[in-house]
């Protein structure tokens, strides 16, 4: 209790800065500054149907959701989803992902009030928080008022263990709140465990069971056959990315196209800058020029078609310790992959890929460009990973039916 009561109090002293930071990021992003009170449990919309919640942070966990997101329509269609996130591109995504399918919020801040507001409001019969997300007033508030709430796809990393055990008094009671807890694998459940959660099963990844956009994957073929020389992806880099890869670009020559993705929609500006006036960018509808060595990929929900215009991968967030970024969706449309040091966020999926023999993993950019034109001067090489990837999918697939069997049985003990 005492804990709990000095967690709430420190979110109190931080709200002046919370709120700051709240009108700094709507300077780039409006999103942020659009249904403020939604962020302190006052909503305007009203359920008028039993409600099943996922909570999806931001865009990566949106689309990882949308495999259970959908099956969770198929198989509830008496009850209405909601969908919460707390960024303004996971809202964006979820809206055009879902359309008017579902019902999507802000969840609130985890202030007590604000959160048994939320509770109180929705009344969820189900609540589902998707890998990490772990909220210690919003849980009790769940536990309090009767709703059961399950971790899907849940990962914990040695790294996040080790900062939940610091809070242990606070987190505690949280994990051990949870009914269930659906982990990507035994690692990560044996974290969960440790760390206060009881009904601890392994369930997989839902990001194999995510089927590539059937249109996007065409049309990346298509535009990679018109361009007609190779296509070297550098996929959702974050910042100071990069300039390191830009720096490894140039102490090679090679005839790919440099396709470069930042993660974050709010940089695709900055990363313009960085490139030099003259880069072309998807977004205006420009193609590269024959002479380009770079052109930027600055759309977003177009991953499909960036992977399979691509010869190869490389995944951003891992030459700086950021944890590395999904590559499921590389492996799943057959490009092979090359990857930094840093995938502790991804470290199932990315130990799986090597031992696969579907990717590679390097210690620095300019290794991974080298390693890159190795695979791109190799056919057969490319081909063999690239199949080696969809195997890898194919034979881990089936995380949705086990955690839908979850909810089914959560729901008919109510």
């Amino acid at each position: 209790m005492i804990g709990s009561a000095l967690y709430s109090a420190a979110l109190y002293a931080l709200l002046p800065v919370v709120l700051l930071r709240l009108w700094w990021r709507g300077r780039r992003e409006p999103g942020y500054r659009r249904r403020i009170g939604e962020r302190f449990g006052q909503y305007r919309f009203a359920p008028e149907r039993a409600v099943v919640w996922v909570h999806a942070v931001s865009v990566g966990e949106a689309r990882a959701s949308a495999p259970l997101v959908r099956a969770l329509l198929e198989e509830f269609p008496d009850h209405e989803l909601l969908l919460t996130c707390s960024t303004a591109t996971g809202r964006e995504t979820l809206k055009q992902m879902y359309g008017e399918s579902v019902s999507i919020a802000w969840l609130p801040y985890d202030y007590p009030g604000s959160v048994r507001r939320f509770v109180e409001h929705f009344r969820p019969r189900l609540g589902l928080l998707m890998e990490t997300e772990i909220w210690p007033n919003l849980l009790a508030a769940c536990r309090a008022l009767g709703v059961p709430v399950v971790l899907a796809s849940a990962r914990m990393s040695e790294s996040s263990a080790l900062g939940y055990r610091k809070w242990s008094a606070v987190v505690r009671p949280a994990f051990s709140s949870l009914a269930a807890a659906c982990a990507q694998s035994d690692a990560d459940a044996a974290r969960l465990v440790e760390l206060g959660a009881k009904d601890v099963s392994v369930c997989g990844n839902l990001k194999f069971d995510i089927a590539p956009d059937a249109a996007q994957v065409e049309a990346g073929r298509a535009w990679k056959a018109w361009l007609g020389r190779p296509v070297l992806l550098i996929a959702s880099t974050r910042e100071g990315e990069e300039r390191l890869i830009v720096e490894a670009l140039a102490s090679t020559t090679t005839q790919a196209l440099a396709l470069l993705v930042p993660r974050h929609p709010q940089r695709f500006d900055a990363v313009a800058e960085l490139l030099g006036e003259s880069v072309r960018r998807r977004s205006r509808g420009e193609d590269p020029l024959p002479g380009d060595r770079l052109f930027l990929g600055d759309t977003m929900g177009e991953m499909a078609f960036y992977y399979s215009a691509a010869d190869v991968a490389i995944i951003g967030g891992s030459f700086l310790p950021l944890g590395g970024q999904n590559l499921i969706e590389a492996c799943a449309v057959g490009t092979p992959v090359i990857f930094g040091p840093s995938m502790h966020n991804f470290a199932e999926a990315s130990s799986l890929a090597l031992a696969a023999g579907a990717a590679e993993q390097v210690p620095d950019p300019v290794q991974a460009i080298r390693v890159a034109n190795r695979l791109i001067a190799d056919r057969v090489r490319r081909e063999e990973m690239g199949a080696a990837g969809q195997r890898l999918c194919a034979t881990h697939r089936g995380a949705v039916q086990k955690h839908i069997a979850l909810c089914r049985k959560l729901l008919e003990r109510l």
